[in-house]
C-alpha cells in the first residue's frame, strides 16, 4: 500500500488466502486502486516486473525451490529489475536466545517448513544466475520484537535505532537477526 502511490501497479503473492483477503479489504478501506492481490506462490504467472519484493518468503522454500527462484526471477524482471529479499539468518542472536528462553512462543510464529538462512551461499545462488547481488545483516532486536509486538511502535523505533549502532560493530554484525538481499539483473 505504501508503494501504491508511486508506481503503476502492485501485485501482491501470498500463499495465506487469509493474507490476500485481508490485503483486498485494506486497499479498498484505504481506496488504493492501483493493486492486485493473487493467492498462490508463482509469482511469474501475473505478469513480468520492474521489482520484486520477498519479506520472510526464501526461508520457507526447500533446497531445490530455492536454487530454481533466481532462474525463475531473471526470466520474470524487466531489464534492470531488482529483486529484494529479507529473511532470517541462521546466524542470528535472537533466535538462540528465542530457543532457549521462550522456545514455545516462538514455535507459535513458525511454520513446519520454515528455517533460518546462511546469508552468503544464499546470495550467491543469485550470483550464479547472473544477478549483481549485494548481501547484508539488517537489524538485531527490532524485527522479532515488531512480530512478537506488532501495535508498539515506540518499542520498534528504539530497537531500530539500537540495532543501527550494533551493526556498526563488525563481530556482532554476523550474528544480526535478519539478512537483506538485494539482486539486479543486468539490461
Amino acid at each position: 500500500m505504501l508503494l501504491a502511490p508511486h508506481v503503476a501497479e502492485v501485485v501482491g503473492v501470498d500463499l495465506s488466502p487469509a493474507a490476500i483477503r485481508q490485503a483486498r479489504a485494506d486497499a479498498r478501506k484505504l481506496g488504493v486502486r492501483n493493486t492486485r492481490f493473487e493467492p498462490g506462490g508463482n509469482f511469474a504467472a501475473y505478469g513480468r516486473y520492474d521489482v520484486v519484493i520477498a519479506v520472510f518468503f526464501l526461508h520457507h522454500l526447500p533446497d531445490e525451490e530455492l536454487d530454481e527462484l533466481p532462474v525463475r526471477l531473471a526470466a520474470t524482471l524487466n531489464p534492470g529489475g531488482v529483486f529484494y529479499s529479507l529473511d532470517p539468518s541462521r546466524r542470528r542472536l535472537s533466535g538462540v536466545i528465542g530457543r532457549r528462553l521462550i522456545p514455545n512462543l516462538m514455535k507459535r510464529y513458525q511454520t513446519a517448513d520454515e528455517r533460518e538462512l546462511e546469508p552468503e551461499p544464499t546470495a550467491e545462488r543469485f550470483r550464479r544466475a547472473g544477478f549483481q547481488t549485494r548481501v547484508s545483516v539488517y537489524d538485531f532486536g527490532s524485527s522479532p520484537l515488531a512480530g512478537l509486538f506488532p501495535g508498539w511502535a515506540a518499542g520498534y523505533g528504539l530497537a531500530r535505532r539500537v540495532d543501527d549502532l550494533l551493526l556498526k560493530a563488525a563481530w556482532l554484525r554476523r550474528r544480526g537477526s535478519n539478512f537483506e538481499i538485494v539482486a539486479g539483473i543486468q539490461n
